[in-house]
């Protein structure tokens, strides 16, 4: 597997690397946020640019990052999240890749989430722009109705590796138990045959299950949360870590 090197921090080995989003909504905020992750066990900090009141200003984007990792001394995915995905702006698709773009000139987050359809011309455009400036990739893709057949959540992932992902993201909503297995059962497949770490959640109280069990099915990053959450079914990050450990060392080890 091609593992993701963030200086010291190597995603797709060992226990899956705990991510904390921010979501505030300007600078203040995300400073705030910031100064009380710093002291948690967060591996790295994902910034939703869709949370912000200037989202559109890449400059006040740009220096935000900034702030945040001088504070956290974290890596950080800069992140936002479409309203078609669960996120908090409508946005056009012209105005979401100028945003990116920028976001990525900068070299200031070390990884950018990328909706994966977005359309295969701008993926193909901000990959290649990531790639070109030493900014890694995940591409992502949510579904906030449903969980898709695990072979199509397995196809969907390995779209992600086939456009030139570094890491492929999917989080689905399960409806019943079953749901959960899916997804479970999409990502060990997925797991054994793809080059690159993978993400995967399922949603929701019903599928806090897949946020701790990463390191037994195949799954790379989970997100722990600091007060408000980003995605229904996060888990406190003190909470998450201790739980991690426990799979560590009495499930994987």
């Amino acid at each position: 597997m091609k593992l993701v090197n963030l200086d010291e921090l190597i995603i797709g080995e060992g226990r899956p690397k705990i991510c904390v989003p921010i979501v505030a909504k300007n600078l203040e905020e995300a400073n705030s946020q910031a100064s009380e992750i710093a002291n948690l066990s967060a591996d790295l900090i994902e910034i939703r640019g869709d949370y912000f009141e200037q989202y559109f200003d890449s400059k006040y984007v740009i220096n935000l990052i900034h702030e945040v990792k001088l504070i956290t001394n974290r890596p950080v995915i800069y992140t936002f999240r479409t309203g078609r995905e669960g996120g908090e702006k409508e946005i056009e698709t012209e105005e979401y890749v100028s945003l990116l773009k920028d976001v990525i000139e900068s070299k200031e987050p070390e990884l950018i989430d990328i909706e994966l359809f977005t359309g295969e011309k701008e993926v193909e455009e901000l990959t290649k722009l990531a790639h070109a400036n030493g900014v890694k990739v995940v591409l992502s893709n949510h579904d906030f109705e449903k969980t898709p057949h695990k072979k199509e959540i397995y196809a969907r992932l390995k779209k992600m590796e086939e456009a030139g992902a570094d890491i492929a993201k999917i989080a689905v909503m399960p409806k019943e138990q079953y749901d959960v297995n899916k997804l479970l059962d999409a990502t060990t497949m997925a797991f054994f045959d793809m080059d690159i770490p993978i993400v995967t959640m399922s949603m929701g109280k019903m599928g806090a299950i897949s946020r701790i069990s990463g390191e037994v099915f195949g799954s790379a990053i989970t997100f722990g949360t600091v007060g408000k959450a980003s995605a229904p079914g996060q888990i406190n990050v003190d909470d998450l870590s201790y739980m991690l450990e426990v799979i560590h060392r009495q499930c994987v080890k």
